[in-house]
Formats: structure tokens, sequence, C-alpha cells
């Protein structure tokens, strides 16, 4: 008999639709409410994203496959679809950087509890009227590149890991049981079964660093390991992650995902895919052969997920975080009428102002204009500067897109840009030359579980203080590196525990909250903000 290997995930939810997705060890048709699909096959592996139509009301669902219910598994308690009203109403989680709960308990307590398990466990107590409308995952899904003890052992059955890459994932087979590893903790399962989920990825669910400079693309391309690792860092994503991310209309009109089903469903896709990947990875003439990005209507907000990662620009003269064609994308998608706009990018787009300044010197550094471009191209890759402020070019176009549309007649009552990655949590509110009708604020909670090391904290933190900012900016502009468009300020200290961020709207009404992982099974409120 077929059985569930990995799932139910709950994906897109709207008011009258769902798709929830599964991976099975063999083939099978998969049934959930009133909606089916066959499974099609990747590399041996058995998928399917199935449609739900028809939802009006929360409702329990039960994971048949042929027939047979295999989900939710005895004993334990039933995954739920509740639809995301078009109402004024909107209760948005987001989060980055989860590491998988390892055995050794030495590890477990050096890690801290689990902020997304301690959520499930949270949400399984509270009645369905208090239940947020989705989560949103912003990077560090999984770590290719940090694996656990565990995992280890499955890998050392399959290769040595004395050579190259090591306890490092090197596949689509090895992400495979990477992803299984990630999402198998019971209360984490059944969160993803229940929440609606979006993603996107951040450098460890490929590789540290992935994508920082184009010295960085030239020496990884020397690794002989490398190809098989990108490709199935890419496949295994679009697989996992990115295809929950769409609507089934979207789905319907995307090419790639037609022609996985058309040629999963009677052979193998893994050569399709394959072919995908290369293109997405693949720069010419200043764009990339795929957009991961997307944006949702979720109540009375516009929320855009930007690929900061994959999508970059790197092998021309000026670099950029998006391309000219993604930028003009963003600028189309976030026009109009909205209540509320949110921006999600895994990398802050306001860093610590100290911080800023640094990366924004190094880029300079790093060029012909630097008096040690070696060095500092070796300080951007170890000192991981490689955030917007990296990308000034980038950041600068950003923040005016930004300011367009927090100035302009149609102002969203907020401009909220979402980010993990740095490990550690803060909220910062942004101020242009001339006032805005937006109020616009910088939202940053990482990790979920994996906390910056202790030494990072005081730097940190000093990096917020003006007087240090004002040093690193005199050294940024006196080397050459332009004014900045904007200033902004702190609005709450820098947290450094594992911790999921909460915003809620409310008609023109904003707040957000980082609520703070205790254990693993509670979270407390470690500051909370109303944005109007």
């Amino acid at each position: 008999m077929t059985e569930l290997l990995l799932g139910p995930l709950l994906r897109y939810v709207d008011e009258s639709r769902a798709t929830v997705w599964v991976e099975t060890d063999g083939p099978c048709t998969v049934a959930v409410l009133g909606g089916s699909a066959r499974t099609f096959q990747v590399g041996g592996h058995h998928y399917a994203l199935v449609t739900v139509p028809d939802l009006d009301a929360t409702t329990p669902y039960e994971v048949r496959l042929d027939g047979r219910v295999v989900w939710p598994e005895p004993g334990n308690p039933p995954s739920w679809i509740r639809p995301v009203a078009g109402s004024a109403t909107l209760r948005l989680l987001f989060g980055s950087c989860h590491f998988d709960r390892p055995e050794n308990a030495n590890h477990r307590k050096a890690l801290g509890p689990d902020a997304l398990a301690a959520y499930g466990a949270q949400l399984a107590r509270t009645p369905d009227s208090g239940w947020p409308d989705a989560l949103l995952l912003l990077g560090d899904q999984v770590y290719a590149d940090e694996t656990t003890p565990e995992l280890r052992r499955e890998l050392s059955a399959r290769r040595d890991l004395r050579r190259p890459p090591g306890h490092e994932v090197a596949d689509f087979e090895e992400y495979t049981l990477l992803y299984r590893y990630a999402w198998r903790a019971p209360g984490i399962r059944w969160l993803l079964s229940t929440l609606p989920t979006m993603m996107i990825f951040d450098d460890h669910d490929v590789r540290d660093d992935w994508n920082t400079s184009r010295a960085w693309r030239a020496r990884m391309a020397h690794a002989p390991w490398w190809p098989e690792r990108l490709l199935g860092g890419l496949v295994s994503y679009w697989i996992y992650q990115h295809i929950g991310n769409l609507s089934p209309e979207e789905l319907d009109r995307d090419e790639t995902y037609q022609q996985v089903l058309a040629a999963g469903r009677t052979g193998d896709a893994l050569p399709v895919l394959r072919e995908f990947a290369a293109r997405a990875d693949r720069e010419q003439n200043g764009t990339k052969g795929a957009r991961w990005s997307y944006y949702r209507d979720l109540g009375p907000a516009r929320l855009v997920v930007l690929d900061t990662r994959c999508g970059r620009i790197l092998e021309t003269a000026d670099r950029a975080m998006l391309s000219d064609v993604d930028f003009a994308w963003l600028r189309k998608i976030t026009e109009g009428n909205h209540e509320h706009l949110v921006l999600a990018s895994s990398l802050p787009w306001l860093l610590p102002p100290a911080v800023h300044h640094i990366q924004s010197w190094n880029e300079l550094a790093c060029t012909d204009r630097g008096r040690v471009p070696r060095f500092a191209e070796r300080l951007r890759q170890v000192g991981d500067f490689e955030h917007w402020a990296a990308f000034r070019a980038s950041f600068d176009r950003l923040s005016s897109l930004i300011q367009d549309r927090a100035e302009g007649a149609s102002a969203p009552a907020t401009v909220s840009v979402l980010s993990g990655d740095v490990h550690h949590s803060y909220l910062a509110e942004a101020g242009y030359p001339h006032p805005t009708r937006s109020r616009v604020v910088q939202l940053t909670c990482s990790p979920l579980h994996n906390p910056a090391p202790r030494v990072l904290r005081g730097p940190l933190r000093a990096a917020w203080w003006a007087p240090i900012a004002e040093l690193f900016r005199r050294q940024a502009e006196r080397v050459g590196v332009a004014q900045l468009p904007l200033g902004w300020r702190r609005i709450a200290d820098p947290f450094f525990g594992n911790a999921i961020g909460r915003l809620d709207f409310d008609g023109p009404h904003a707040e957000v909250r980082l609520l703070e992982a205790t254990s693993d099974r509670r979270l407390t409120a470690a500051c909370r903000e109303r944005l109007t």
C-alpha cells in the first residue's frame, strides 16, 4: 500500500479554495475533501498538490491515498482548512531561520526553544476564531550546509563523507531527506497541515553566502560537486516550497508546472526540472531565467514576496539585488489602492545603521575604486556583507519605490518590509526628507530556531548607537559612498531569542508583536508596537 511520507502541507488558501501538498512513497491518487490529484514523479519520488474547491467554513480534513485514509494518523488531532476571508482584518505570522531539532540534548539546549513548534502547540489550544490567517517563512527553511548528526548517518550510507561536500547535502536525493527531517516533528507537521503557509528561500536553503558576489559564483563554479548541489537545491525548492505559493490559476498558467505534470504522471519529470533549474540560475543580459517572487492579496493587505537570492544580477558592472525586469514587475504590482502594503524580503532593507554603512563601504571597496579589493571581497564573504546595503543602487531604488507609494494620493496606511536572516529581531521606522502619508517600517524577525552566538549580540546592539553609526557613515562617505536618501530609527530594542512575528491588520489599523519562545509549548510577547 502507498504511504504518506511527508505532509500534508496546507499552502494556498483564499475565500473558497485551498491547495494541499503531500509526498508519498509511490504513485497514487490523493484526495482531500472534494479535490483529488494524481501524483507526479521526480527523481523516483512522488508528489501531489491537490486543489480543494468549494470551501465555505473552517473544515477538518482527511488525506486519502487511493481511497484509504492516511491522515490524520490514529490518535492525532485533525487538521483544518480555514478560508482566508476577503475582509478588513488579517493576522499574518512571519519568521525565518529554522534549524531542525537535533537528538543530542546539549545541542538542543544551545539552540533553545523552537518558536515554530511552540506556536503549533499554542495554536492547538486556541479556538479557531483566534487563529492566524497565514504564515510566511522568510528563508532558511532547511540548512543544506549544516546537517544534523542524524541526517549525516543517512548520508554516510550513500557516500564517503570524507570527500567534498562532506557533511553537506550533495544532490536532489539528499535534499529529499533534508526536507523530511526538517518537517517531520509532530507539532510542526500539524501546524503546517493547518495554517496556510507561504515561503521564500534564503542562502542556507542552498548554501551559506549563496550568490553573495560574482567572485563567490566564480569560486563555486570550480568545485566539482557544486553543479549537482545547486540543481538539487533549486529542483527541491520548486517542489517542496515554490509551487505551493501559487494560486490554482497561476498553476494552470505555469508552463513548467504543466510540463512536470505531463512528464511526471507517465514517467519521471526530473529532466524537466533540471533544465528549469539551470535556466533559473543562469544570468543573461542582466536578467535571470525564472522569477521566484510572487504576490498575494490577503484581506486588507497586498503582500509581495521578493526573491533576493537567486534573482540577483552579479555578472554585469551594475550588480543588483533585483533585475530591471523584476523591479519593473515590483513597481507594477505595488500600484493601486491597498489598505496596507507588505513587502517581504528575506534580507532586511533597513539594517542597524552602522552595519548598513559598513556594507555600503565594503561594496565600493570590492571594486577597482577600492584600494584593497581582494581583501574587501574576503571580508564581504566572511562578514556576510550582502544585504540591500551592499547593493547600494538597489537599496536606493527600493527606497525610492517605497517613498513613491507612501507619498502618493492612494498611499496605504502602512508600508511594512518583513525580513529575517540576521538572527536577531528588531523594529525600525523609516523617515524620508518629506513626510509620507504611510507609516513605513522594517519588521525583522529571526530566528525561529537558531539563535545568534552571544559574542555577536553586543556589537549588534552597539550598531544602533548614534555615535558609532555616525563614525561609519562618515567613513563610507569619505571613500565615495553616496548620502542616504532616508533615515531610520529603532522603535524596539534588538531581541536575540527564538521568536515569531505577528502582524495584525484591522481596517487602517496595524499592530506588530514579536513572540518569544519560552519553551517548546509556549510563547510570550517580547515587544508590541502599534503602527497606526
